[in-house]
């Protein structure tokens, strides 16, 4: 019988190092050798399961790793300072010289930069596309391209990669499939659908208590050593290894993702629902007006929902700002970019997370100044949450039909 990714996180089970129920934490950077020869072939990575240095890897961030390799169904996990850090170890070790990557053109505004901007010094090209045509897609690919990149579901816009059909796309060329499963985590198991690599900003829902910043990279034991090797790998060589204090941390706030999950999920789809038949513009994927529901529905493992995110368009970024403060005000949540935290977070993605795209390219992706990403919190009484929400929207005179003249 196959186990859930919940059920196999539950059964990893460690003892610390005096019996205690947590694994203990290795806090040292260098670890010592009883064999000069045992050093030489660490350094020459023929001896896996020896640790040499923190940069290299630690007790604590495999114990983090194994943790996640459970969830998304890879065979390991390395772990990482940032999501970021992830991120451009990955691009870096598929990436030469004059390669291409084929992303998709709705994702973080940090990823946008690094693959728009900043690679572009090492000659590597991205062309960015729409996700969900897989004929675009397959146009852009060329004799250079070295991997198709996408969200599971993006950042900001909450479109639904169908990652099954991008698999086998990715297969007909000999690519692999990289995808950010951060918005995701349990509902959305990307390597089951046919992807390659996972990344995930561990910074959100998986550590989920807003404390400290970690990324991952889950993938086969092979590209994972690789990342890690001491002459040429991405992840060893840029330095960009997660501390062991926080690995320990994330690994124990990891034992209650399930649950927050589904309250996460049940909350932002009351909200969305809520609004929605209140006439507001408001992206869900729970929502069967959600352009990529069906998709999801194909992809997703019910039992944790549609995620913790949603889109509201307010019409303006006066309105947004407006919202935005008067929520916070009335304690609703934070007015705060990055996502999962027990508490809603809310910003405008045009202004903050994803300032970093050219205005004309939001627009042209359908990113308008009126809209506000909401991570909806673990609130107890949703139904009261939504009404003090909607009390502040009456009040600055944000109504869908104002919206909808402006």
């Amino acid at each position: 019988m196959n186990k859930s990714s919940a059920n196999k996180l539950q059964d990893l089970q460690y003892f610390g190092e005096f019996g205690g129920v947590n694994p203990s934490i290795s806090d040292s950077s260098t670890y010592t050798f009883l064999s000069a020869k045992t050093m030489f072939d660490t350094f020459e990575g023929n001896t896996e399961g020896c640790y040499l240095y923190s940069r290299h890897s630690s007790p604590s961030n495999l114990y983090l790793g194994e943790a996640l390799a459970a969830i998304e169904g890879t065979e390991t996990a390395n772990v990482y300072a940032s999501g970021m850090g992830a991120i451009s170890a990955v691009i870096m070790q598929l990436c030469d010289a004059g390669d291409h990557i084929v992303s998709s053109r709705t994702i973080y505004g940090g990823t946008y930069a690094l693959l728009k901007n900043f690679v572009k010094k090492f000659a590597i090209d991205t062309s960015f596309v729409d996700i969900t045509s897989l004929e675009i897609i397959e146009q852009a690919i060329t004799a250079k391209t070295k991997m198709i990149y996408c969200e599971s579901v993006s950042n900001p816009l909450l479109e639904v990669a169908d990652i099954q059909a991008l698999a086998l796309l990715a297969k007909k060329y000999n690519l692999p499939l990289v995808v950010d499963n951060t918005f995701s985590p349990l509902s959305i198991k990307p390597v089951a659908l046919g992807a390659d690599i996972v990344i995930h900003s561990l910074t959100k829902f998986i550590n989920g208590t807003s404390d400290c910043v970690a990324g991952a990279v889950c993938g086969t034991a092979e590209f994972c050593l690789s990342l890690k090797d001491v002459n040429n790998g991405a992840g060893m060589l840029l330095g960009s290894t997660l501390d062991s204090l926080r690995a320990a941390s994330i690994l124990k706030n990891m034992r209650t993702l399930h649950i927050r999950m589904q309250q996460h999920s049940k909350n932002a789809l009351f909200l969305a629902q809520k609004f929605e038949a209140d006439g507001y513009r408001v992206v869900y994927p729970g929502l069967t007006s959600h352009s990529g529901h069906e998709t999801m529905l194909k992809l997703m493992d019910a039992s944790y929902g549609f995620g913790g995110l949603m889109t509201l368009d307010v019409g303006s970024l006066e309105n947004a700002n407006g919202l935005m403060e008067l929520m916070q005000e009335k304690k609703l949540g934070y007015l705060a970019v990055s996502l999962g935290f027990y508490k809603t977070l809310f910003s405008a993605p045009g202004t903050s997370t994803s300032s970093e795209i050219p205005m004309e390219e939001q627009l042209a992706m359908g990113l308008s100044n009126g809209l506000i990403r909401f991570s909806i919190g673990l609130d107890n009484d949703i139904e009261r949450t939504y009404q003090i929400m909607k009390d502040c929207m009456t009040y600055l005179e944000i109504t869908p039909e104002k919206i909808i003249s402006a």
